[in-house]
C-alpha cells in the first residue's frame, strides 16, 4: 500500500511504501498528488520511504510506475528512496543515471538526512567578472538545471554589451551532475555563449577536466589552455593578457 504527505507549499511529496503495492495504490493515492502538484508548480520532489515490511509490486503495480515515470518524465526535480533493502536500493542506483533529475539513495536511518536533501540547494554556479572582458564561472558541487538557469541571467547580466568575452571555468570543486537534464543545460548554456568567447581556460585538478579542455579546443573555435588549480593566477593573467 501507499500513503502520501504533501509539504505545505505542495512541492514535495513523501509517499510511504509498505507490503504489496499495487496498481490501485497509484492510480488512487500517487498519480493524484503528483498531477495536483504539478498543477501549482512545473516540478516536484519525491521522496519514497520504503518500509521493511514492503514486498515490492505486483505487476500493474510495476507498468504504473514505468507510465508515470513517463508520463511526467520532465516533472520531477529530485527524487530520494529512504529504504534498508539491498535490492530496493540497488535498483535505484542502477537507473539513477538515465533518470533526468538528481536522484540519491538513504538507509531508514537517514530518514532525516534525506529530508534535508530533498530541501537543499545540490550544488551552485558562481558568476563574476574579473574585469574588461574576462569572465569567471565556478562550479561548485553537483549541479541541477535550476543553477544553470540562476546562471544564465546572470552571464547574461554581465555579457550585455561585450562583443566578446574570455572565460575562466573553475572546476576545483565540481562534483559532476545530478541527471541527464543537468548534463543538458549545461551545453545549453555553452551554446548560447559560444559565439562570443574569444579564449577559455579551465582550472582543475582531475584527468577528465584536462581531456575536457583538448575536446573544448576543437569545438569551441577559441583558444583554450588547462592549468592545475594551483596555478589559478597564471589563468587569469593568461586570460587577461593580448
Amino acid at each position: 500500500m501507499m500513503t502520501v504527505h504533501t509539504s505545505s507549499d505542495g512541492a514535495l511529496i513523501e509517499v510511504e511504501l509498505s507490503g504489496e503495492v499495487s496498481s490501485n495504490d497509484y492510480t488512487t493515492v500517487l498519480v493524484p498528488a503528483i498531477e495536483a502538484a504539478l498543477a501549482e508548480h512545473d516540478t516536484v520532489r519525491l521522496l519514497a520511504v520504503v518500509q521493511p515490511e514492503f514486498k515490492g509490486y505486483d505487476f500493474g503495480a510495476a507498468w504504473a510506475d514505468t507510465k508515470l515515470g513517463l508520463s511526467h518524465w520532465r516533472g520531477f526535480d529530485r527524487i530520494a528512496v529512504a529504504a534498508d533493502q539491498s535490492w530496493v536500493q540497488t535498483s535505484v542506483r542502477l537507473a539513477a543515471p538515465i533518470l533526468p533529475c538528481p536522484v540519491q539513495v538513504f538507509e531508514l536511518s537517514e530518514l532525516e538526512a534525506a529530508r534535508r536533501w530533498m530541501r537543499e540547494s545540490l550544488g551552485a554556479i558562481h558568476v563574476i567578472g574579473l574585469g574588461g572582458s574576462c569572465i569567471q564561472v565556478s562550479l561548485l558541487g553537483k549541479l541541477d538545471p535550476e543553477e544553470y538557469a540562476r546562471a544564465e541571467l546572470d552571464m547574461d547580466n554581465i555579457l550585455q554589451g561585450k562583443a566578446a568575452f574570455r572565460l575562466l571555468v573553475d572546476l576545483r570543486e565540481f562534483d559532476g551532475w545530478h541527471g541527464l537534464t543537468a548534463l543538458a543545460s549545461h551545453f545549453q548554456l555553452v551554446r548560447k555563449h559560444v559565439g562570443l568567447l574569444d579564449r577559455a581556460a579551465i582550472v582543475g585538478d582531475k584527468a577528465w577536466q584536462r581531456m575536457a579542455q583538448r575536446a573544448a579546443s576543437h569545438i569551441l573555435g577559441a583558444r583554450t589552455q588547462f592549468f592545475a588549480s594551483e596555478d589559478i593566477e597564471n589563468a587569469k593573467s593568461w586570460l587577461a593578457a593580448g
